[in-house]
């Protein structure tokens, strides 16, 4: 339920009402933009009386929020969520943001090399898999802790925060100095580990399941935020279609349809959906256009060598061509990088 607010409601007025609704056990957010001013209530809304709340003088009109996620609807936050991370960069506040770097991580060398090169081009953050969830058993499963030890000295080495992903709960611990935790396709679902990241006060990073529908995916920040954290990116990165000529198909129009239903930021990892380094420049391009807040690009110093993922990753040189080329298209759109 949201309640929408008149322009003479007073903070005193907010104070009260919220003080009432927690009085009937639900959870009240004030929420204020610069047109409009709402009270989003989460819980059983069946024992509120929408009659005597709109008979309030301060309140304009009173709505029932229809869809199954509350924290994450637009209806019950209409202005756009900005989420800091480290208090070094923000997601979400009309900037474009990039994130780059290897699936894996490899070696200290490695790691070095390559964030030195994308944080030169213009990336603002740093990704790297220590802990990666493979679909064969004899794959590469990453370095593990080995490798959260090694992103985090090219942290220090580049100044870039950095982004890795968790897949076991006994594993946060481990992430208490990553600085955006993120949650992968197969774990969007992984509903206990949503619950343990909403009870903490880390960025989480949800990407989509590689078969999940846009309520689903929502369903899923939802557990995050439910819990109290409130930070949460959504990350577009294909769904499986029955087209196979790509890796997964990329669902760019989930970019316009989230901004009208959501008010978290959104980015898009082009090299998940396709598989193919050929094709990320071409979709980067169309991830700006789009609206999205962000791209996720997978960048190693020797593709043909990479342990994972290699047919996906661009080199430094390619990631530095398409850098230029979408630095041109941010300003086009009058935004910054």
């Amino acid at each position: 339920m949201v309640i929408l607010l008149k322009n003479t409601a007073s903070e005193e007025n907010i104070k009260h009402l919220v003080e009432e609704l927690e009085k009937k056990g639900l959870s009240a957010n004030y929420s204020k933009g610069s047109t409009s001013a709402v009270v989003g209530i989460i819980g059983d809304t069946t024992k509120l009386d929408l009659d005597d709340l709109e008979k309030l003088p301060y309140v304009d009109r009173v709505r029932r929020v229809s869809e199954p996620y509350k924290a994450a609807n637009r209806k019950m936050h209409p202005e756009d969520t900005i989420v800091k991370i480290n208090d070094q960069v923000s997601v979400g506040e009309g900037s474009f943001k990039v994130i780059a770097g290897p699936c894996s991580v490899e070696s200290e060398e490695q790691m070095i090399e390559v964030a030195k090169r994308v944080k030169a081009a213009g990336a603002t953050l740093l990704r790297g898999g220590a802990f990666k969830p493979r679909t064969s058993p004899y794959s590469f499963q990453g370095l593990e802790a080995e490798g959260l030890r090694l992103l985090l000295e090219a942290k220090k080495e580049t100044g870039l925060p950095v982004v890795t992903e968790i897949m076991n709960i006994n594993h946060l611990d481990l992430f208490a100095d990553v600085d955006l935790i993120q949650v992968g396709a197969r774990n969007m679902q992984n509903f206990d580990l949503l619950k343990v990241l909403g009870r903490s006060n880390k960025p989480v990073l949800l990407k989509r399941g590689l078969a999940n529908t846009v309520e689903e995916w929502l369903m899923s920040a939802e557990y995050i935020m439910a819990g109290g954290n409130k930070n949460v990116i959504l990350c577009e990165r294909g769904i499986r279609t029955f087209e196979t000529y790509t890796r997964n198909t990329l669902d760019i129009s989930a970019v316009p349809v989230l901004k009208k239903l959501t008010h978290l930021p959104v980015i898009v990892d082009p090299s998940h959906a396709t598989g193919m380094s050929w094709l990320v420049p071409q979709l980067a391009k169309t991830v700006v256009a789009a609206g999205a807040d962000g791209l996720m690009v997978e960048v190693h110093n020797d593709p043909p060598k990479a342990l994972c993922d290699g047919a996906q990753s661009l080199d430094p040189d390619q990631f530095d061509s398409m850098m230029a080329d979408i630095k041109r298209r941010v300003e086009f759109e009058n935004k910054s990088l």
